[in-house]
């Protein structure tokens, strides 16, 4: 009896060993923090339908909480550079008069990410896949330097995608827009001779003539904060 003791009490410990590896394999992450670098190209009134007219460099921090397999919450701080000509616009501006610009550009921002598919390299039953397309949208505040400062609130709309290369590692690749809300963005300085802000002297609004500019991101990004058995949505 005494024997047959042991050996059960063995099995029971054998399997809560087993149990607890098995569970531990599906651990998902909470969070990722990474970098991410890349160009950026405005548009406005000295570049209305050129992508990717005068690229400057761009690079930045991430920071993104993962709700579930689906929704993610992403935050962001880049430093960026942009630039135009009107010589290069095909505009035609009153008296052909010209300008150009360029500056550095700071963005604090944050985003909501919907994936495609259920992301992760993990939890096949529930038809997760280690790459997705994503598309997001959200809030930021964007800094300009120059002699004209520029400070102003964007909005972000954009698609992605990511992959998860091994556990706890991820790249991805995402292209936006950063639509702003004023006709300045492209006014480094005003010493009262032709600008671009409002060069027809057309007041703007919210959805009309004002700038914008483009992030095309690289990044990479490490999971942290094990969870287990995380709210997932099947449908």
């Amino acid at each position: 009896m005494r024997k047959e003791k042991q050996i059960l009490a063995f099995i029971l410990t054998a399997i809560s060993l087993f149990s607890s590896i098995a569970v531990r394999a599906q651990d998902d992450y909470k969070y990722e923090i990474g970098g991410m670098a890349g160009t950026s190209f405005y548009m406005g009134d000295a570049n209305k339908t050129k992508l990717y007219q005068d690229p400057g460099l761009s690079a930045g921090v991430v920071f993104r909480y993962n709700k579930d397999l689906r929704w993610s919450v992403k935050s962001n701080f880049v430093i960026g550079h942009v630039s135009g000509d009107t010589k290069n616009s095909g505009n035609k501006f009153p008296f052909d008069q010209q300008a150009s610009f360029s500056r550095m550009f700071y963005e604090l921002g944050s985003q909501i990410e919907f994936n495609f598919f259920n992301y992760s390299d993990k939890f096949g039953y529930l038809g997760a896949k280690r790459m997705t397309p994503y598309v997001f949208t959200g809030v930021g505040l964007t800094f300009g330097s120059g002699k004209k400062t520029f400070l102003d609130a964007n909005i972000p709309i954009g698609i992605g995608l990511k992959y998860k290369m091994k556990d706890r590692l991820n790249i991805g690749f995402e292209f936006s827009f950063r639509k702003l809300f004023s006709d300045s963005f492209d006014v480094t300085e005003k010493n009262g001779q032709f600008d671009l802000d409002s060069p027809y002297n057309i007041k703007g609004s919210i959805f009309k003539n004002n700038d914008w500019y483009s992030l095309t991101m690289f990044t990479i990004t490490w999971d942290f904060g094990a969870r287990i058995c995380p709210c997932l949505n099947s449908d």
